[in-house]
């Protein structure tokens, strides 16, 4: 079965303080989407690697990475990350391939995260890669008050690949798509409200941050430039 990556690189990163998508950044001559791209391109088990991104960046994007083998298409995302993710799966040809849709973002993910979420995908039709959460949470009324403090131990903080088989976040999307009063935003939220399959956690890296503020480019410039 194909393994299948879904780099979403819509994101505009406003917050980034940048006058350009944030994954257009360059740092020591590469942009962050490319050194995204090249972990999954090295990788061994990887098959195919298709690119969502704001239709106006679509030039740009083919001009980046180009010279990528596995890079099989570049697409147009949506209005919202679930419309980029939708776009993304509906271009895959295949009856059946394991999926994971990866933040474009994440420039830090590990091979080893890669080999645990396809290794997973043999046993489990969804998993979501996370890792603890080392602050206590609460859960808030809407007066902002403290309504509940839920075990830390029983909480994580959710990173990418959200990583499915094909038919399966097909099926939750195009429910999705039917449901007017849908509000879901993610893929994994999709496969909880939409169907009634379990996903199975693995575990993250610290280091597998999703690009936001600037300081993140700056954590990202020291893993890469040390």
């Amino acid at each position: 079965m194909k393994n299948i990556v879904l780099l979403l690189a819509s994101g505009i990163g406003s917050r980034c303080g940048l006058d350009y998508p944030k994954q257009f950044a360059r740092i020591n001559g590469k942009t962050i989407l490319e050194y995204s791209v090249e972990v999954f391109e090295n990788h061994h088990l990887i098959d195919e690697i298709i690119i969502v991104t704001n239709p106006e960046y679509i030039n740009k994007v083919i001009g980046l990475t180009n010279s990528y083998t596995k890079v099989s298409q570049i697409i147009a995302g949506g209005k919202e990350r679930k419309d980029s993710s939708y776009n993304g799966i509906a271009a895959i040809n295949n009856a059946e391939a394991n999926v994971l849709i990866h933040d474009a973002v994440r420039p830090l993910i590990s091979a080893d995260i890669i080999t645990n979420c396809i290794n997973a995908l043999n046993t489990y039709n969804a998993v979501c890669v996370a890792v603890p959460s080392t602050d206590t949470i609460f859960l808030i009324d809407g007066s902002d008050n403290i309504e509940s403090i839920p075990k830390r131990r029983m909480l994580r903080r959710a990173q990418t690949p959200q990583c499915f088989k094909l038919s399966l976040i097909k099926e939750a999307h195009l429910k999705a798509k039917e449901d007017v009063n849908c509000s879901v935003t993610d893929d994994c939220g999709l496969i909880m409200s939409y169907t009634d399959e379990k996903i199975h956690i693995i575990d993250g890296d610290i280091n597998n941050i999703k690009i936001t503020y600037p300081e993140d480019i700056e954590f990202f410039k020291s893993k890469v430039l040390k």
